[in-house]
């Protein structure tokens, strides 16, 4: 059972997602950094790369071709490792950041653990929340394919959000 003060957390971060003052639309994740103003900056080099996994995926090339490729280009992950993880660029591309939104509210608490936002909870989606580095017809090819290659028909429909963008 939530304490009073954790229900008062909450229901301040909810404030934010409906009033679109929360911080987590401008956190940063590869090809931004944060300005002095708090705004995302696109980070050229790395936006050539994000552009380029998003390529080639589309091309048909699996997330461990993509992952040994980046590693044979020397290019560090986006934790600075010398090898890329599939996990890592599966998530790279299913973020929406990259099309210029922000989906908040992914997940929620629930008896101290963290639950995937399947519909359960309202998801707050910001469009234009970003400098875009590829299009949102590119972002929405992307979950396409990814829920055509997909063997888990439930991670496949979870991201019906993503059509709507």
């Amino acid at each position: 059972m939530a304490t009073q003060k954790e229900l008062i957390i909450k229901d301040g971060i909810r404030e934010g997602f409906r009033s679109g003052t929360s911080r987590l639309a401008e956190r940063a994740c590869y090809g931004y950094i944060k300005s002095k103003e708090n705004e995302l900056v696109v980070i050229k080099a790395e936006a050539d790369i994000v552009r380029w996994i998003f390529e080639c995926y589309l091309a048909g090339n699996s997330l461990g071709k993509i992952a040994n490729r980046l590693a044979a280009q020397g290019i560090p992950s986006p934790t600075g490792n010398v090898k890329w993880n599939r996990q890592a660029i599966y998530k790279l591309l299913s973020n929406e950041k990259y099309a210029g939104c922000a989906l908040l509210q992914k997940t929620f608490t629930e008896d101290g653990r963290q639950i995937r936002n399947n519909g359960q909870e309202k998801r707050y989606l910001y469009h234009n929340n970003n400098p875009a580095i590829i299009s949102l017809e590119t972002f929405k090819a992307v979950q396409n394919e990814k829920s055509r290659r997909s063997k888990n028909l439930e991670q496949a429909t979870s991201k019906e959000w993503i059509m709507s963008l």
